[in-house]
């Protein structure tokens, strides 16, 4: 591992937690919970392998819409998983619409300031009750966009991702972070979030580690 091209900053879209719950005889909001264990393993992953930032896509403004008891599990889901990761070498930082009643109190003092947990180590993000549109409001007001457009963004403290992890086997971003993402290599994993194998990870390394990135130059 130690030879390859590892990425600074990697993407994490943990889909498919509803259809493994199906598949596995439960109920649709019971597939978030088993999101927990990845999560905090793919951050010790990550820790090993020298990655310098990770963000994870939590919940979207669009997810909201979806049935009471869905959106009160993905809430506790991501405020269960900002806690385990508080217990870890991480900086962590909740990016979302803190205006919204969406949005959970419980992860509001993470929103406000980046918290830094033990030595810091990796800088972790979590998009939470997060909308592409939200996030660049302010740069589509600015009409003469003489500003840097990061400057303007509600994302500004997350930085350019080199490569973006899709679990579930949909090949879209979903509104992942349009700046930041805008030179990201993108690789789909078919099996379910719930179903996270490190050799996943690896496997992603590997491929990442074989592309041409030249951010189009």
């Amino acid at each position: 591992m130690i030879d390859l091209r590892i990425p600074k900053h990697i993407g994490v879209i943990p889909d498919g937690n509803r259809r493994w719950a199906v598949e596995n005889g439960l109920t649709k909001e019971k597939g978030y919970e088993k999101g927990l264990d990845p999560g905090l393993e793919l951050f010790k992953l990550c820790e090993k392998a020298g990655i310098e930032e990770i963000t994870y896509y939590g919940f979207t403004v669009d997810n909201t819409k979806r049935p009471r008891f869905q959106r009160l599990a993905f809430s506790e889901a991501c405020i269960d998983a900002v806690k385990m990761l508080s217990k870890e070498n991480a900086s962590l930082l909740v990016v979302g619409n803190t205006e919204s009643p969406m949005f959970p109190i419980e992860l509001m003092p993470y929103a406000i300031r980046r918290q830094s947990f033990g030595d810091g180590g990796i800088k972790v993000n979590f998009l939470v009750n997060y909308g592409w549109q939200w996030d660049l409001k302010n740069y589509f007001l600015d009409e003469n966009k003489k500003q840097n457009p990061l400057d303007l963004i509600y994302s500004r403290d997350i930085s350019r991702v080199d490569l973006i992890i899709r679990w579930g086997g949909r090949r879209r971003l979903s509104g992942f972070l349009p700046l930041q993402s805008v030179y990201s290599d993108f690789y789909v994993i078919n099996d379910y979030w719930p179903d996270f194998k490190k050799e996943h990870f690896y496997n992603a390394l590997e491929w990442y580690d074989r592309q041409d990135i030249t951010l189009g130059g």
